[in-house]
Order: structure tokens, then sequence, then C-alpha cells
């Protein structure tokens, strides 16, 4: 099956999947002033992609070449927590892979997203989801892993645009610029798997948490 409806539908903002709600930790770095112009966000998804995005693109890989389903799944959500430092990351990317989840079943009914959710009860890592979903969709791994680093930096890029007044056409420049290719690799095995800390976005997320007034959820 040609996966490139599925992926488009997955890296597509517009996804009823709750993804809207969240910046990345761009609202934060808007509020501290570590974004304030098309360059800092230029600098700030070029950092996200290198380390979050890296990351989450080669676990969306794994989770959608997946064999050992329900098994591979828990593993790979483990491994998706162990690299997760900040309890307000995790949190986030729990809330959105279950909306995602809850999503992809509606719209490709399938055993293997009905399986993740047994596997991983109180909802898979945001990554992990979008493996599954994406396999569901009848994405190849690649594509799977091509939705998971779009879509690491389109939500603050998309945020940067409300919390500013940037111009939309001038971040949609800064996005298809951005070196997706460079980030996903094949992995055939756990120990492959990269773990690209990025302690900036760990202390703006924590930080987010306790601001009273914001717009985004993380």
């Amino acid at each position: 099956m040609d996966g490139l409806p599925g992926l488009l539908l997955l890296a597509d903002s517009r996804l009823p999947a709750g993804g809207h709600a969240h910046s990345g930790g761009a609202e934060e770095a808007c509020r501290i002033g570590a974004i304030s112009g098309p360059e800092d966000l230029a600098r700030f998804l070029r950092g996200r992609l290198a380390t979050a995005g890296r990351v989450a693109a080669a676990l969306a890989w794994s989770a959608c070449a997946a064999a050992d389903a329900e098994s591979a799944w828990r593993l790979l959500d483990a491994e998706a927590d162990a690299r997760i430092a900040s309890p307000a990351q995790r949190l986030a990317s729990r809330t959105q892979g279950r909306l995602l989840v809850r999503t992809a079943k509606r719209i490709w009914p399938s055993a293997a997203l009905a399986a993740l959710a047994r596997a991983v009860p109180d909802g898979a890592h945001h990554p992990i989801a979008l493996g599954v979903a994406a396999q569901a969709a009848g994405c190849t791994p690649h594509q799977a892993a091509m939705a998971a680093a779009y879509t690491s930096v389109t939500g603050a890029a998309t945020a940067a645009v409300r919390l500013l007044g940037l111009d939309p056409v001038t971040v949609h420049r800064v996005l298809a610029e951005l070196p997706y290719d460079s980030v996903i690799a094949e992995q055939h095995d756990w120990s492959a798997l990269p773990a690209h800390a990025a302690p900036a976005l760990d202390l703006l997320a924590e930080q987010h948490l306790r601001t009273e007034v914001r717009l985004f959820v993380s």
C-alpha cells in the first residue's frame, strides 16, 4: 500500500489529535526572550530537530517496523521514557500519544492500534503512537520517521507565529530549509537508538508548567 496519504495526514497540523495545543517549549522560550524573531526561531527549531526530533524519528521508525508488536512496543515506550528527563515533557508526550491513538483508531481501524493500547494502557509516548499509527495507515518506517521529525518542529513554529505575530510565510521558509533527512536513520536494534539530550528544552518545559498564564499546554 502507498503510505503517502497516511504520511500527509499524520504530518498535517490540522489532524484532530491535540498537537495544536502544544508548543514544544516555544511558548516559554518566547516568554523569556530566547525567541524574538525568525532568526531565533530558526536556531531553536534546528536545535529541537537535532535532539528531540532525532530521537522521535528513531522511535517512530522502530515502532512502525516492530515485528514482535506488543512486547516491542512496551520496550520502545520504556526507551522513550528514559530519554525524556523532564516530567512535564513526559506528561505532554503521553497525552499527545493517547490522543493520537484515539484519533488514528477512527481513521485507520487497526488491530495494531488496539494492541498498542493494551501494551501501554497508560498511553504510549507520542513517537511510539505515531509509529504504530503510521503502520496502520500503510506507511513505511521511513515515512513514520519523517512524520515524527517534521511534527517535532511544526508545533513550535506555529506557536511562535501565534505568540509573536511572525510572518507565516517566513516561518514556513524556515521549516522548508530544515535538514529533516539528516536526523532520520534506520534503527535495527535497541542499542542503536539515539539519546540526544536537550537540557534547555527540559528546563523550558518545567518552567512552563509553573507559569500561571499560558496559551499552550506545553
